[in-house]
């Protein structure tokens, strides 16, 4: 990428699409954010970018944003554990995935970076991480958000076997500032520093900042191979240990009962039948403790090989994060 060239970046007003764009600012690049009509933007104040109106699972709109468009960062996604209408995420991540690579491909773009996610892996543990060799075949994975990732990454796949320039990267967990709707996992940072989370289940994920995923997504474009997949992950960290670190970071009494995940699941369908009313996502869900019974440990060791990738301490984006929400106004 250089001075001139046009980038547009979709998702540029969520929170990891907006770490992308703040990325390749200061580089005299013609920025782009694609924008729905009603997403806030917050995270684009300051950015020097112009903004594109349109929906991802729009063609129209698509073909539109995408004019004179050299280089593709496609970050955009649903990502939720939980809706209404399930269907809202499939077709988002799905249907949004088609609409967007073949608005690309009619524009002649030369290069993409796909944002999948790890989500899209059979689990690893401490001792056999999972890499970019395990992945989950379509209709496999537990609720519909990673099903609809799977599935989105499947379609991406055929398309490059059939000319899409698309490299496919996949962050782990992020962590950070800017997450304004928030991501389960921000929901879970405020709820442990808000003093809410008094015990925990046995389980284990990956965590990086998400500045460094944005970092990542860069050097894919520049040095990724089309075709190929890259995880973009941190450290790997039970969920005892990150509500111990958040306590430690606000000065709360880390949690130390231990639940089991069977007792849980009348409370998570409690949850989501008032959520049903409510429309508003619930804390705690059934396919989140189907999601418990796995550490969901993951290696960047090829990113780091083939693109020069590197992740901070997690307890660095727990600061960030934490700082963010209680600039926003989130903590007390």
């Amino acid at each position: 990428m250089k001075a001139g060239d046009r980038v547009l970046v979709t998702g540029a007003t969520g929170f990891v699409g907006s770490a992308v764009l703040r990325r390749l600012g200061g580089r005299g690049l013609d920025l782009v954010a694609l924008a729905r009509p009603s997403s806030p933007r917050t995270n684009l104040g300051g950015q020097d970018c112009r903004l594109a109106l349109g929906d991802m699972t729009d063609p129209e709109s698509m073909g539109v944003a995408m004019a004179g468009v050299r280089w593709l960062f496609h970050v955009a996604a649903d990502y939720r554990l939980w809706a209404r209408d399930p269907g809202d995420i499939m077709r988002a991540n799905l249907v949004g995935a088609r609409a967007v690579m073949q608005a690309a491909q009619a524009a002649g773009v030369e290069k993409i970076v796909y944002t999948s996610s790890v989500a899209t892996l059979r689990t690893g543990d401490a001792s056999h991480p999972a890499d970019e060799t395990a992945p989950l075949a379509e209709g496999e994975g537990v609720g519909v958000y990673k099903q609809s990732k799977v599935a989105a990454e499947r379609l991406i796949e055929r398309m490059i076997a059939e000319g899409l320039p698309a490299v496919i990267v996949m962050p782990s967990t992020p962590i950070g500032p800017r997450d304004i709707k928030p991501t389960p996992t921000g929901r879970i940072v405020i709820e442990a520093a808000s003093g809410r989370i008094p015990a925990f289940v046995d389980t284990g994920l990956n965590l990086v900042h998400v500045d460094d995923v944005a970092t990542g997504h860069i050097l894919a474009m520049e040095a990724g191979v089309i075709g190929e997949r890259y995880i973009l992950g941190g450290q790997d960290a039970s969920l005892r240990r990150l509500l111990s670190e958040i306590a430690a970071l606000t000065g709360r009494k880390a949690p130390t009962v231990n639940l089991p995940r069977a007792p849980l699941y009348p409370l998570a369908f409690a949850a989501e039948a008032v959520a049903r009313i409510t429309g508003r996502e619930p804390f705690v869900t059934r396919d989140a403790l189907d999601m418990a019974a796995h550490h969901m440990f993951v290696t960047s060791a090829k990113a780091e090989s083939a693109l020069g990738y590197s992740a901070r301490p997690y307890r660095e984006a727990l600061i960030d994060a934490l700082a963010w929400f209680r600039q926003a106004g989130r903590l007390r």
